[in-house]
């Protein structure tokens, strides 16, 4: 699809086609229709962005939730989005041994119970073992810090999924 066909759609086939760049938080799309039109990717990702930016603390939080723990129980049960399962099979997480299954299982767990949202990584270009080593290194954030770091990492998933969406 082009950005010129994407400015183009009614409100419901934008939400169809976008809905679910920012994962299960189809509001993010919605608020973003009245920018429109485009001018380019850039555009458009930036204007999902700063909704986001000026989302409550309480939608910010429900972002993060919406998002399944990386090789977790909703993979293991088949139970992700599409876009979800093809980027953690692109990061192998569907090949993990059992020990790196135990260890995910083990950081997700420890990282959900101090945060209280899933570890978020966006990971397009990382393998499992440097998914580990992510993993690693922030476990031990301040709470504050983990939260806009998720966020971060969120809108690095919007990139990537609307790119995948939209024809350069």
């Amino acid at each position: 699809m082009t950005l010129a066909e994407l400015n183009a759609l009614d409100r419901s086939e934008f939400l169809h086609r976008l809905g679910g760049v920012f994962e299960h938080s189809p509001w993010v799309a919605d608020r973003a229709f009245d920018a429109r039109p485009f001018s380019s990717i850039d555009a458009l990702h930036g204007a999902m962005v700063a909704i986001v930016e000026r989302a409550s603390e309480s939608e910010k939080l429900a972002l993060l939730r919406a998002h399944p723990e990386l090789a977790g129980r909703a993979a293991i049960r088949r139970k992700l989005t599409a876009d979800s399962t093809h980027e953690q099979q692109g990061a192998g997480l569907d090949r993990c041994s059992p020990a790196e299954y135990a260890r995910l299982h083990d950081l997700n767990a420890r990282y959900s119970a101090t945060f209280g949202f899933p570890f978020i990584l966006a990971v397009k270009g990382f393998d499992r073992a440097g998914i580990l080593r992510e993993f690693a290194r922030r476990i031990d954030n301040d709470r504050p810090t983990e939260f806009a770091e998720a966020l971060t990492q969120v809108a690095r998933i919007g990139r990537f999924r609307l790119e995948a969406i939209l024809e350069a």
